[in-house]
């Protein structure tokens, strides 16, 4: 069973700020009650937990209310796969709805009566144009656009078309319903915005009832109404929106929440476009949305991440109103944090090399302490079994070292890790003159690594032992993309020509006896080669398949300074 981990600090911002001001006005009842209303047309990313910590720990930070709320509003790019993913992922997350899980088409009946009322007040009409039309009309930041020649329909004739429009009588695009606002507004999106348009297209939940569906600026606001949200939290991108839900909501004469907006997550070396994450699955560049490379809260998962450290990344990058690129470091650190004090250690070879114990006993086999933890003393110790043949990794050899190498050498003595002092006598070699084995001697009085004679070892390595190691699959994982900034390419580029070729590597392993029995979803360090989880998909009793969730030390850091001249 995991141990608990504690919750990150809260630290304050300006949204903290603004909702205690609005608690000390004495605003909503002195309520908060917050959403996060993903649109179920793929999985979601480590951008959303973003959104999903901050609005489920603002509603728990000051004992409100949290919805999960579903903006099902465009059915030909929606899924139930993509809403049972959602569920799955906020409630993995930590946010807890209870029973507040709702739809936008949940108010579809509403919204509908409510167009029909901005109609009868004038301020809607049906618009023959198309959308290339519709945006050559809008005009620019700089100049005011021009009104439709379907502007001025009356009254009677609006409410007849948009009937007719909601029963189906007219094709997809035909015809859209507009809100009647100013077309020379200098905000683009108070230009006379798309309200409605024509979709022949069946809805998961709703089936064939509806041939027009509402824009999400439409329905943004009406659903935080209809729910009672105190603070509508969004992405900077709805900045330029906001004076359009508060024109719907100002119109309608309803409750209105306060839109707020803060700085999306831009995470370096990946992609948080959905569309762009979607085009990854469907060309099979990953296996599927929970590829544990993919930046998918499932993915992150399926890796070995625990909600607790995807909350305390989220907490460290704090919110703010400016856009800025977040280095991958923060989140492998806030898992390598984690994991450091309550993973359970291990021995594994990932490219095994056999070493032979020539002055040992082949018929003997002993038990040796290793510890658990060295950060939790009350996780104790387990038995490692020793014999004559043992693997260790193949980069901890060399024949002919670089200086400072203080690994395993011909001549030069190296501590096993838990078990004897070793010296290198003899290099076994194939026909190819790779080498095949590493003959050494053992010094029986170092049990358990320790030199009763003082004499200083400056190298301890990992090892298995050979009788009972058991093969496993390993995979190491690494960034998909190369780049800080992998969509940021030359006109004519495509992005996924930034994607990391060596972003898993898939190995047959030797792991020591005690890791066979794993569980799925069991989390341990691989002593000196890092954090692994073993796969809840793949792994099956007996035969765990091991997941690196992250190295042991920042690799990005080594990989930068190679690179520097």
């Amino acid at each position: 069973m995991e141990k608990k981990t504690e919750q990150p600090t809260v630290k304050t911002n300006f949204i903290r700020e603004i909702i205690d001001s609005d608690l000390a006005a004495g605003k909503n009842a002195r309520r908060v009650h917050t959403r996060f209303p993903p649109e179920p047309n793929g999985y979601l990313h480590i951008g959303h937990a973003k959104s999903i910590c901050l609005n489920s720990g603002l509603a728990r930070g000051y004992k409100g209310k949290f919805n999960l709320r579903f903006d099902d509003t465009n059915p030909s790019k929606e899924e139930q796969e993509y809403v049972d993913s959602i569920i799955e992922d906020v409630k993995w997350l930590g946010g807890d709805f209870e029973d507040r899980l709702f739809y936008a088409s949940d108010y579809f009946d509403k919204m509908h009566a409510w167009a029909v009322e901005l109609i009868k007040k004038g301020k809607a009409y049906v618009c023959d144009l198309n959308p290339e039309e519709v945006r050559a009309h809008r005009g620019a930041p700089n100049e005011p656009g021009k009104d439709s020649p379907f502007r001025n329909r009356t009254v009677e004739e609006n409410l007849d078309l948009f009937a007719r429009m909601t029963k189906g009588e007219f094709p997809d695009g035909a015809k859209t319903l507009r809100a009647k606002i100013d077309m020379a507004h200098p905000n683009l999106n108070m230009r006379d915005p798309v309200m409605y348009r024509i979709m022949h297209a069946s809805h998961h939940r709703q089936g064939d009832k509806w041939c027009v569906y509402p824009t999400y600026d439409w329905a943004h606001g009406i659903e935080d109404s209809t729910e009672g949200i105190t603070h509508s939290i969004c992405t900077l991108e709805f900045e330029d929106h906001r004076p359009l839900y508060d024109w719907f909501l100002e119109q309608l004469g309803i409750y209105h929440p306060r839109q707020i907006e803060f700085a999306r997550l831009n995470l370096g070396n990946t992609v948080l476009s959905k569309r762009k994450l979607l085009e990854l699955v469907k060309e099979k560049h990953v296996d599927g949305w929970d590829d544990p490379r993919m930046p998918t809260i499932s993915g992150f998962r399926r890796r070995g991440y625990t909600p607790s450290s995807i909350r305390a990344f989220c907490e460290e990058i704090g919110v703010s109103k400016f856009n800025s690129v977040i280095d991958i470091r923060v989140l492998e650190n806030a898992i390598r944090n984690e994991l450091n004090k309550t993973a359970p250690r291990a021995m594994a070879v990932l490219k095994p090399l056999k070493v032979v114990l020539t002055n040992y006993p082949e018929d003997k086999s002993e038990e040796l302490d290793a510890v658990n933890n060295p950060e939790d003393p009350s996780a104790g110790t387990r038995k490692v079994p020793f014999s004559r043949e043992l693997y260790i990794e193949n980069d901890d050899f060399m024949e002919i070292p670089p200086r400072k190498f203080f690994r395993m050498t011909p001549g030069q003595e190296v501590r096993l890790r838990y078990a004897y002092i070793v010296k290198c006598e003899k290099v076994v070699k194939d026909a190819s003159g790779k080498t095949t084995e590493v003959h050494c001697s053992y010094d029986p009085a170092t049990r358990g690594g320790d030199t009763p004679d003082g004499r200083k070892i400056k190298g301890t390595i990992h090892w298995v032992p050979a009788r009972h190691a058991f093969p496993a699959q390993v995979r190491l994982y690494d960034a998909l993309f190369t780049k800080r900034e992998p969509e940021d390419v030359e006109e004519g580029r495509d992005y996924k020509e930034n994607m990391n070729p060596a972003s898993r590597e898939i190995v047959n392993a030797l792991l020591e006896p005690g890791l066979k029995t794993a569980p799925a979803g069991y989390r341990a360090q691989f002593e000196r080669l890092g954090y692994f989880f073993a796969d809840p998909k793949d792994s099956k009793p007996g035969v765990p398949v091991f997941n690196r969730t992250v190295t042991l030390k920042d690799s990005w850091a080594k990989a930068e300074k190679k690179q520097q001249p």
